[in-house]
């Protein structure tokens, strides 16, 4: 997985869209991050210093190329205005899900 930059993500996003269009399906995944890149220690050893500030990781999936970037809190609100207006273009090909018919109860 390669970890990009904010920027750069959202144009590897974009690409990874357009590429969609044709076949395939993008996963995008959104997850609070601590910044450990190991595991807690077990009982009884000194544990791992706390962060004082969580950041967001987002990952996106198209076939077998993933990228990912970490957001810190102080650009999650220019990341998210970006990554919306992203979808707001790229998601207008959806279909329309068909809703089951329910047997409605005889009436008595």
């Amino acid at each position: 997985m390669v970890l990009l930059d904010n920027e750069l993500f959202l144009c590897q996003l974009t690409r990874m869209f357009q590429k969609s269009r044709k076949s395939g399906s993008v996963r995008v995944t959104m997850k609070r991050y601590d910044g450990r890149t190991k595991p807690k220690p077990c009982e009884g050893r000194k544990p791992l210093p706390d962060s004082t500030e969580y950041t967001c990781l987002m990952r996106a999936t198209l076939r077998n190329k993933k990228i990912s970037t970490v957001v810190h809190a102080k650009d999650i609100n220019k990341f998210q205005m970006a990554y919306m207006c992203l979808l707001r273009g790229y998601l207008d090909g959806l279909k329309k899900m068909k809703k089951p018919k329910t047997k409605s109860k005889a009436t008595q």
